[in-house]
């Protein structure tokens, strides 16, 4: 019987405090949303990414003509095209998306074609 109302009121105190934490809560889900401010962080998250992207391939393009310099010919051509493929991946998409009259959905713009 002890142990019967010690968990009632532990229960009902782990119920009081949820839903003061619910209470609180409450203003953060009332905020407003703005898709464009989504849409402009996930650009800038995207162009970092690109970045990265692009000085990879360039690395790896690099480093495969020092791979065909030092006599490992098959390996720095899989080096120099795996490089360009990387660092030429976001002007690939984006043609895609200009190709395919996507381009106004498109979060991260390269230039213009």
């Amino acid at each position: 019987m002890h142990s019967q109302s010690t968990l009632r009121r532990r229960a009902k105190a782990i119920a009081i405090s949820g839903l003061l934490l619910l209470a609180s809560a409450q203003p953060l889900l009332a905020q407003d949303f703005s898709s464009t401010e989504l849409k402009a962080g996930i650009s800038n998250s995207l162009a970092v990414i690109m970045m990265f992207g692009f000085v990879l391939g360039i690395a790896s393009v690099i480093y495969g003509g020092f791979a065909i310099r030092r006599g490992d010919v098959d390996q720095g051509k899989m080096s120099i095209i795996g490089g360009a493929i990387i660092a030429a991946a976001p002007a690939v998409i984006y043609a895609f998306f200009k190709i395919f009259g996507l381009s106004s959905n498109s979060a991260v713009g390269v230039g213009t074609f």
